[in-house]
């Protein structure tokens, strides 16, 4: 047998071209049917942790390393680590701060598993695979949702450097020619309007102005 995979050799590289673009990504007439299905997760850690890839549209590894420490209430941000600039601060969304505000704190981490040996939940790719095929979407990865949050965020028309700046891209000359390192407060307006429309189009109601944690979350 081959020690490698014979697909990821420099000359097959060479020959085969660049793999094409993944293509998994919600649309919006799905977000209803994935919500009902991660929400009905047994583990409330992992439904909460799935639920805040896609509304943070970050990597998967940078939200299961989120640590206590890293979340601000005072003023409702969220420092990530970041692979690229090292840390980055987005904003804590009222609806994220709602799941935030239902989680067990056993350990320094957000995402905590009481069976791990670090205590930090791994990556829950097979609960959400079941997720997605009882809602009937088959193929959407993790990795599926930060390209899902880029793309719904069209829909809105929010300016591409909000955008990666959330996200923690580098933002491309021909997407912004003056990028600007916008200050928390400003990525807050936009961040909490893409929030609600999302969750608007996926039928949940809920009164954001509640205090975290009392949010009477209804699935529509």
């Amino acid at each position: 047998l081959p020690a490698k995979n014979p697909a990821k050799t420099k000359k097959a590289r060479e020959a085969l071209g660049k793999a094409g673009t993944k293509k998994d990504v919600l649309q919006k007439g799905q977000l209803a049917a994935w919500f009902a299905a991660v929400q009905q997760l047994q583990n409330p850690v992992i439904a909460a942790c799935i639920q805040m890839m896609l509304l943070t549209g970050a990597r998967p590894g940078e939200v299961l390393a989120l640590r206590w420490e890293d979340v601000n209430t005072q003023w409702k941000g969220i420092s990530i680590r970041d692979k690229v600039e090292g840390t980055r601060e987005i904003p804590a969304t009222p609806y994220m701060l709602h799941l935030l505000a239902t989680l067990p704190r056993r350990n320094e981490w957000v995402f905590s598993s009481h069976t791990s040996a670090s205590g930090c939940l791994s990556e829950p790719n097979n609960p959400h695979t079941r997720a997605c095929e009882a809602a009937g979407l088959k193929g959407l990865t993790l990795h599926g949702l930060r390209r899902s949050f880029k793309s719904l965020t069209e829909w809105l028309e929010v300016p591409v450097g909000v955008v990666a700046q959330i996200q923690g891209h580098k933002p491309s000359a021909t997407a912004e020619k003056h990028y600007t390192v916008r200050p928390l407060e400003l990525l807050r307006l936009h961040h909490e309007r893409i929030e609600a429309w999302i969750l608007e189009q996926a039928g949940i109601v809920f009164d954001a102005k509640a205090a975290p944690g009392t949010l009477r979350v209804v699935a529509g």
